[in-house]
């Protein structure tokens, strides 16, 4: 199978999962949030952007470091597996421990204690099923973590709804992530060892020495992208309360679920630069510059639909208890088509040995982050955290193109950004003139946004052989 149509099939799988799993993650947030309120809701979104910090301290990176090694040499998967599995049980017995003693030092209620506990036991399933992901990853089968990630919104949602059938409160709730996570990692051993590789279990001192100095890097750039997306969480929660928190994770979930396409596109595309760097400089720029002008066609006219059609989409999803929801996802949503693009550039930096690089963006990004939260949330509140988040996002998409052009390759953004960008200007009247019927406003802005696309040439004869070669069955 050539590149670009194994690129397409671990896309379109992936994308098949995320898209599945999105729609089982849409129907238990829809359920989570109207069953336990704003208030509850709120607590259960800062117990889970909370463990979501300390989670990257369990891994270290180490997951899309394996990746990036293993796809360099497969003989590698079984010494990689057995000694990270190793580090990793090691690492997440000691970070429990840490946020045992940090939530009691806070002294937070006893119900938001035992929420935080619950979601960091499960995220510690979670991050050991991500040491098998990445084999899977490394060989480019998604379909297996594809499978994984279904069974696991799947669990999910049927925690949610057996919760509520026996009426239970938020512990309940929070017990759907444990045993969906749980489930997780058992699948996902199984199946790397009986399809892949079985696990060499062993010490070697040497090997860990190597492996954390070379993802500790890798894991602060984690780190600090989980910080930008997890922080103005836990700051509002301190500053205005888990009301607060509620409306503005409601839009923000949303959000969530719209970043399936770029991290869909870099799962797969990450093995591929890591293959190109390797063994093709011009093969690598040619992918990065398609990677940008497809994730801007897909990225701009989400965030002008969506704009227009915030209110009816909060009722639809929410009820009215959350309709002050709308005008976050207003401001929220232009965060979209910058994530699309930033998630790309990253995946290039530590693709190509740049993590130093990409912790020099995000270091910058995470100070103004929080100085523009605690700024803004005061006067603004939930407001706040979302301008402050499109503002980090736009600071980090500028400082990628700078960095990247300077040390890499340059990218021709007017040309490539424009025509999609009068595109969407249609999408967005044609959405608000019909928005009071949903589906209809969807569709027919769609059909417009790639006409006109069509219309002004927007697809080169290149992007065409593309097409053809990954539909091209012979």
């Amino acid at each position: 199978m050539n590149g670009a149509r194994k690129l397409a099939k671990n896309t379109v799988i992936l994308f098949i999962a995320q898209f599945l799993g999105y729609i089982l993650g849409f129907f238990y947030i829809i359920y989570c949030a109207r069953y336990l309120g704003a208030e509850n809701f709120g607590i259960l979104s800062f117990a889970i952007a909370f463990t979501g910090i300390f989670g990257v301290f369990m891994d270290l990176g180490l997951s899309t470091f394996t990746t990036r090694e293993v796809s360099k040499d497969k003989k590698l998967a079984g010494k990689f597996l057995g000694n990270t599995i190793l580090i990793r049980s090691t690492l997440s017995s000691f970070i429990f421990l840490i946020i045992v003693i940090f939530v009691n030092i806070f002294q937070y209620p006893p119900v938001v204690k035992n929420i935080i506990y619950i979601i960091t036991l499960s995220t510690v399933f979670a991050v050991a099923a991500d040491i098998f992901n990445s084999i899977f990853q490394s060989y480019e089968k998604m379909e297996f973590r594809a499978i994984g990630q279904i069974l696991n919104n799947f669990f999910l949602l049927l925690g949610a709804l057996i919760a509520i059938i026996f009426k239970l409160n938020i512990t309940g709730f929070a017990f759907a992530y444990l045993i969906a996570n749980l489930l997780f990692f058992i699948y996902s051993a199984i199946a790397c060892i009986r399809k892949f590789v079985l696990p060499k279990i062993e010490i070697d001192f040497y090997f860990w020495k190597w492996a954390l100095l070379e993802s500790i890097p890798i894991s602060i750039a984690i780190l600090f992208s989980i910080i930008i997306f997890r922080i103005d969480t836990v700051i509002l929660a301190l500053i205005k309360g888990n009301i607060a928190v509620g409306y503005y994770n409601a839009s923000y979930k949303l959000i969530e679920a719209l970043m399936v396409v770029p991290i869909v596109f870099s799962t797969a595309i990450y093995p591929v630069f890591s293959k190109l760097y390797v063994y093709s400089n011009d093969s690598l720029s040619f992918s990065y510059h398609k990677s940008f002008k497809y994730l801007v066609i897909l990225g701009l006219p989400i965030a002008a639909g969506s704009v227009a059609l915030s209110d009816q989409i909060i009722l639809l999803i929410y009820g009215t208890e959350f309709i002050e929801s709308s005008n976050a996802l207003k401001i929220l949503i232009w965060a979209i088509p910058i994530i699309y693009l930033t998630y790309i550039f990253r995946i290039l930096l530590i693709s190509i040995n740049e993590q130093k690089l990409l912790l020099i963006i995000l270091s910058i990004c995470i100070i103004f982050n929080i100085t523009t939260n605690i700024m803004l949330i005061p006067y603004f509140s939930y407001l706040g955290s979302s301008f402050a988040t499109v503002l980090t996002e736009f600071l980090s998409l500028i400082l990628s193109i700078y960095f990247i052009s300077k040390n890499i390759c340059k990218i021709e953004i007017k040309k490539i950004v424009i025509k999609p960008l009068i595109a969407s200007f249609f999408v967005f009247i044609v959405a608000n003139h019909f928005k009071n019927s949903l589906l209809v406003a969807i569709l027919l802005s769609t059909l417009i946004y790639f006409g006109i696309l069509f219309a002004m040439n927007t697809f080169s004869e290149s992007d065409l052989i593309i097409f053809k070669k990954i539909f091209n069955r012979e």
